[in-house]
């Protein structure tokens, strides 16, 4: 390969014509600028110039290697550009959330994509650990996670406030449920469900919630958007996150039993050190802090 700097200083003099005045624009001494263009003789093998007394002319292999100069300075500027240009609305971003958080999230990110043509927005539901590793690799430029994370190479900034919710059939939100209650209705349950009624019920039945594996399980369901949908038909609870909630498309047909203690989840957007100064994953990252207001 030939010696960036002796090819700029070819590509210069050539620029130039006038070996002092290259001395002069590059902040060089004459016979630096000599010793490049020997030294660049050299490695090609060939003479580059045929000098006439103060002037000089090139030869068939200046011509290439004066070609290869001028390619690579144009090659340098893209590069240039392409650092230089950081434009929220262009290039590709990867999120990896919680599969409820996705199907409430995800519309906002389609408004979003109308606002910018020329983003690429990536949704993937994850459970927590995959998150954290994906963001840590790079495989995704965002994660959304339930509690906050201490790393070296993360960044965490608290987005939202989310409630845990109980979630009926609309005739049971006016009565006084109980968990005996509860268990003739049944639970729907799913992957995430065990360890929300644990969280729950613990907190609101202390005495007589003895564990997730006690519930009496009417139907078990592992896809995200279908988990509201036998609760609308009346056939069970559930418990999900109030994103969870508020992304079915049949949202009237459920209520929320409001029982004594509540519970939230605290969410955190996590992103690798410095990767929120590009401008597209700031933007967005900002867009989402934004519509999840909503979730409080």
């Amino acid at each position: 390969m030939l010696n960036a700097t002796w090819l700029e200083t070819f590509t210069t003099l050539c620029d130039v014509g006038h070996f002092t005045r290259t001395a002069d624009l590059l902040g060089m001494t004459q016979p630096g600028v000599s010793q490049h263009l020997h030294k660049l003789t050299t490695q090609v093998g060939k003479p580059l110039i045929s000098k006439d007394g103060k002037s000089f002319t090139l030869t068939p292999a200046g011509e290439a290697v004066l070609a290869i100069g001028l390619a690579r300075r144009q090659q340098e500027r893209e590069l240039k550009d392409v650092i230089n240009f950081d434009d929220p609305n262009v290039g590709e971003i990867s999120i990896g959330c919680s599969g409820s958080f996705a199907m409430w999230l995800y519309p906002h990110i389609l408004d979003r994509l109308h606002q910018a043509p020329e983003l690429v927005i990536n949704v993937t539901a994850a459970p927590h650990m995959s998150i954290v590793k994906s963001v840590l690799n790079g495989a995704f430029d965002l994660g959304i996670v339930a509690e906050p994370i201490s790393h070296p190479r993360l960044e965490a900034q608290e987005l939202t406030r989310e409630e845990l919710c109980l979630v009926v059939p609309p005739p049971y939100a006016e009565r006084d449920l109980d968990l005996p209650q509860l268990n003739g209705l049944g639970f729907v349950a799913h992957p995430d469900g065990y360890a929300y009624a644990d969280d729950l019920f613990s907190l609101n039945f202390p005495r007589d919630y003895k564990g997730s594996d006690h519930l009496k399980v009417r139907t078990f369901v592992n896809q995200i958007g279908q988990i509201p949908l036998p609760v609308a038909q009346g056939l069970g609870y559930t418990i999900l996150p109030k994103s969870g909630v508020d992304a079915f498309h049949g949202k009237q047909k459920l209520a929320i039993f409001q029982l004594p203690k509540r519970r939230y989840h605290d969410l955190w957007i996590i992103s690798r050190k410095r990767r929120t100064e590009i401008s597209r994953i700031a933007a967005l990252s900002d867009f989402i802090l934004q519509v999840s207001k909503a979730l409080r």
